[in-house]
Formats: C-alpha cells, structure tokens, sequence
C-alpha cells in the first residue's frame, strides 16, 4: 500500500484522466478491476473502462463486484465512498470506494455521443437559442453527455493487437498519449507502473 502511494508521488507527472481501452474479445473483470484499483493507489482521480464490445458497461455490477472486491484485499478501504458514473444513464451509483472516480464506457458513448450533441446543437439554432457561429470546442465539449464532468483523458492504456482504439471517445483524445500493451489478462503492476514511468517521461509539444 506504502509503496503505491509512493509510486504515485515519485513520478514528475501523474494523469488526471486515464483511460483504459481493451480490443481484445474476452474482457477479465479481474484483471481489469486491478487496473482500476492501481489507478486509484497511485491518486489518479478519473477512470475510463472501454471495450468496443461493451461487455463491461452491460454487466458493470459484475465489474463493480470485483472493484469492491480488490479494494478491501489489496487496499485495506473500510467504508470511503466514491462515485461510479455510467455514461449515458440519469443515476450514479454510490459504492465503496476512495477518492477516485470511474465511468464505465462502449461505443455508443463516442461517435454517438457526438451525433447526438450535433442534433442537439441544431435543435438550438433552430429554436434560436444559439446561432450557428456559436459552435466551437468549449460549446461542443458540454454538449457531450458520455464524459459530462470529465476532463479530457491524459494517458490512454489500449490493451490488444489491434492498433485502434476502436471508437474510444474520438472527440477526447486529440492530446491523449497513448501506451499499447500486448494484453490486460494477467497484467502485473510493474506493467501498468511502467507506462506511467513512459508517460512521465514523454514531452508533449502541443503541436508545437
């Protein structure tokens, strides 16, 4: 436990936002819910769980379960509370948890989201409560519903061959350094240390 914190406090940078993308078929609710819980340990304060399949947004009490689970075992937590957001619903459910807090995403949450915030856009101009020279990034932004209250992720771990991150929230990542790794079944916390040691080290230009 001493040494997570640690972890996360030795490094020059910590992401605010992460974002964890799975490409491959078969998804582990274990292995992933150890991701979460190292991500909380080391003071990340947002989580993103993707799979372009949305096995884990479709069965998030299971996925839930094993975050509970992994907490009390490898964290020690008695009864903190922390918020889990599912993007796309009107409720949040409250569970035991720190100081960070996730939101369980599938595809629907990307390309959707965004067509979705357009016809809204244009439902307002039509009923001219904005004019169309209105729409930049910061308006766009809060018309999305999928990550209302987030910012935009910092490091996105995709897990898998593939080299797409299938459809994870286009809107979001245009700054987003992304780490590859082979796969999260099994994945050790050395792994998962190591690409925030990369992302840490990583200069971001900006596009300069």
């Amino acid at each position: 436990r001493q040494r997570w914190r640690s972890d996360g406090r030795a490094l020059q940078k910590l992401p605010v936002h992460m974002g964890l993308v799975v490409t491959e078929e078969e998804p582990s609710y274990a292995d992933m819910a150890s991701l979460v819980v190292w991500c909380m340990a080391v003071g990340i304060s947002y989580v993103s769980v993707y799979d372009h399949n949305g096995i884990f947004k479709r069965n998030n009490s299971r996925l839930m379960d094993e975050i509970l689970k992994q907490q009390q075992e490898l964290l020690g937590l008695d009864c903190s509370k922390y918020t889990v957001e599912f993007a796309n619903q009107d409720k949040a459910d409250q569970v035991l948890n720190c100081q960070s807090t996730l939101k369980v995403l599938s595809p629907e949450d990307g390309k959707a989201d965004i067509v979705k915030a357009a016809q809204n856009f244009c439902q307002l101009v039509a009923q001219q409560q904005r004019t169309y020279t209105d729409l930049d990034v910061n308006v766009l932004d809060n018309l999305l519903s999928s990550t209302n209250g987030f910012p935009d992720p910092d490091l996105v771990l995709k897990f898998g061959p593939v080299d797409s991150t299938l459809g994870f929230l286009p809107w979001h990542i245009r700054l987003t350094e992304i780490v590859s790794l082979p796969s999260h079944l099994n994945i050790s916390y050395e792994d998962f240390f190591s690409a925030l040691r990369h992302y840490a080290a990583c200069e971001q230009r900006w596009g300069k």
